[in-house]
């Protein structure tokens, strides 16, 4: 059997072809990628870059991870799909594991809805809300759900949102991390308080110590529910499995995505307690949610974190980057925040769009979701050898000078 060959070309021809080719969403691509391993990717020009950025926090254990490989590859090749009037062991194993993932020990029941990506995990978790009988959700300022029309409703950011209003209503937002303000917005007709662990899109904000247990004791005072969105701090980024376990909270709906496949596109919406029955037959679906390829993918994860003891790695990896930057001493660093390996080293002036640009230059992929923001989220198998290269070359960056 003959190999399926992808036409190539040139980084200059493949950016063009791209421009006539792909809608306009994200602007024209820095780099065209190539191929990855581990924690490297190299372009079609053949250069070498240390990932930083993982796909935006996706590709947990690195490009190419055989083992994730393997199972996607058996998988594939036993059973691939066969819609959700079925169901199949990988699927029926991921939910089980994932529940007990959020619940932990707390005896309470849990379910899983499966999606295929952040938004529509948040929109499953969205509609279930509205099966409580109230309409009304309180989310964050800074906060991002995602871009379809029911998550972009709880989005705050009004330049995404916008041009495309009327959106679903009945969303409420109050500074992050402010309890007194959060209180102020409740009363008997809020269905949920929805929230992110640490806001990443929004430069890696952390609230206050103890803000998701004082969010779901406010939820549950006025009879809603807390809502964590955990797309992009779960699955082991910031040193647990969830964001939440931080402030010992087990929270009444999570959704998942990011990290859950390894950059096999998977989503999850787990409900807990009563909430783990309001969706009904009829009320919600999925095409390929839960599709048994997407299920063992998320099992890989699960299993080669648990066994590599990745959840401590990322905690040291976390406390190494922190330290590094700190001792460098720069001027242009005003410090860095965050959990795990979900950073932000934040600048003393809005240059980050130059460092992104100079990183990228000197084979670092990052990330800079504010003018003054760099963001590192790299695959949680990152060594200490490559995190200590990419302090070493933030002078470089910074200053534009040679590394």
């Amino acid at each position: 059997m003959s190999e399926i060959q992808v036409p190539g070309g040139s980084a200059v021809q493949l950016t063009d072809r791209y421009g006539h080719a792909v809608m306009n969403t994200f602007g024209p691509p820095k780099r065209v990628f190539a191929r990855g391993e581990g924690c490297y990717v190299w372009d079609v020009e053949g250069r070498r870059y240390l990932d930083l950025l993982a796909g935006i926090a996706v590709n947990t254990l690195g490009h190419a991870h055989p083992q994730v490989l393997g199972a996607i590859t058996a998988q594939l090749s036993t059973l691939g799909h066969v819609s959700n009037f079925f169901a199949t062991p990988a699927q029926i194993a991921l939910a089980e594991q994932l529940d007990a993932m959020v619940t932990r020990d707390s005896g309470r029941p849990a379910k899983v809805f499966f999606a295929n990506s952040g938004t529509e995990a948040n929109e499953a978790a969205f509609k279930l809300t509205r099966l409580t009988g109230r309409k009304r959700i309180v989310a964050m300022e800074g906060c991002f759900h995602g871009r379809s029309m029911g998550a972009l409703a709880l989005t705050h950011n009004a330049a995404y949102r916008e041009p495309f209003e009327p959106l679903p209503g009945h969303v409420t937002w109050v500074p992050f991390g402010d309890v007194a303000a959060l209180e102020a917005a409740m009363d008997h007709t809020v269905a949920a308080v929805l929230t992110e662990p640490i806001q990443g899109e929004n430069g890696v904000i952390v609230p206050p110590e103890g803000f998701l247990r004082e969010a779901q004791r406010v939820a549950h005072a006025h009879g809603a529910l807390l809502w964590l969105d955990e797309v992009q701090t779960g699955m082991g980024r910031t040193g647990r499995w969830l964001a939440a376990e931080h402030d010992d909270v087990v929270p009444d709906i999570v959704t998942l995505a990011k990290g859950l496949g390894n950059g096999f596109p998977i989503g999850a919406c787990i409900a807990t307690g009563p909430a783990a029955d309001l969706l009904k037959p009829g009320n919600h679906g999925s095409t390929f949610g839960g599709n048994p390829v997407a299920a063992v993918a998320g099992l890989a994860v699960l299993q080669i974190i648990q066994r590599d003891g990745l959840l401590d790695h990322v905690t040291a990896m976390g406390e190494r980057l922190v330290a590094g930057v700190e001792a460098l001493g720069h001027p242009a660093i005003a410090g860095v925040r965050g959990r795990g390996l979900h950073r932000a080293i934040v600048l003393t002036e809005n240059v980050a769009a130059d460092a992104y640009s100079r990183a990228m230059d000197l084979g670092f992929v990052i990330n800079a979701p504010r003018p003054n923001v760099l963001r590192i989220v790299p695959p949680l198998v990152i060594t200490a050898e490559q995190l200590d290269s990419f302090v070493a070359a933030l002078p470089a960056i910074l200053d534009g000078s040679p590394s």
